[in-house]
């Protein structure tokens, strides 16, 4: 059986431009991690699952204040919830938001070359 590879075309072309509601989209995404105090909601949420008062004990903010940034941070699908019983459970939302968090936080603590 024979797999078919990219044409040499389709290796040299330039890729498209995002459209304009991508690009949105994107420096949305980043407008909210650029928040010191989501940032460390999403370091609290880096791995494992918390809910409210868990995140809001390990950030050091009220729970109101935890509620408030993680309705946010859902909007823009960074965070997702899972009810069990009266609490709501909380993790990033896929693979991809944990590789930008952990990308950015090695590239702020590496050593300047």
């Amino acid at each position: 059986m024979q797999t078919s590879s990219p044409s040499v075309a389709a290796l040299t072309a330039e890729p498209r431009p995002p459209s304009a509601e991508t690009v949105r989209a994107l420096a949305e995404t980043f407008r909210l991690l650029g928040d010191p105090t989501r940032v460390r909601i999403v370091d609290a949420l880096a791995g494992r699952e918390l809910c409210v008062h868990e995140i809001a004990a390990r950030v050091e903010i009220s729970e109101s204040a935890v509620s408030h940034q993680l309705r946010l941070l859902r909007t823009m699908r960074i965070v997702r919830g899972r009810r069990e019983g009266r609490c709501v459970y909380y993790t990033l939302d896929d693979q991809h938001i944990l590789s930008l968090y952990q990308m950015g936080l090695r590239h702020v603590t590496e050593e300047a070359r």
